[in-house]
């Protein structure tokens, strides 16, 4: 009889490690998200749990989202725009003096024309 009550307690306890061992593993991509700061992390929460209720079929996208953001770089653009940026303020100069070298071309050809 004692051997019945211990496998039901090995079972039952087998049972709440898997039970909570899905929840915490089901949550590890908001724990990288809270982790890293992440400006979606109630969100990959929210789908972290909708996950759970669908088999974890969404959890490997929640772990490449929770991992995209980098607080020191953001999603990882910022470089990009901040070359935009130069690239866009040495075009703005270029035109000007391409605009001041058309007035100059202009009094020129107007001293010529006298």
């Amino acid at each position: 009889m004692f051997l019945n009550y211990f496998a039901l307690g090995v079972l039952i306890f087998v049972f709440l490690v898997i039970f909570y061992g899905i929840i915490v593993i089901h949550d590890i991509p908001y724990e990288i998200a809270k982790e890293r700061r992440h400006p979606h992390q109630d969100a990959i929460h929210y789908a972290g749990w909708v996950s759970l209720f669908t088999l974890h079929a969404l959890w490997p996208l929640l772990w490449i989202w929770a991992t995209l953001w980098r607080e020191d770089r953001g999603w990882g653009m910022r470089r990009i725009a901040d070359d935009q940026q130069v690239l866009h303020q040495r075009l703005e100069t270029v035109v000007q003096q391409l605009e001041q070298v058309q007035r100059e071309v202009d009094v020129l050809k107007a001293k010529e024309a006298k």
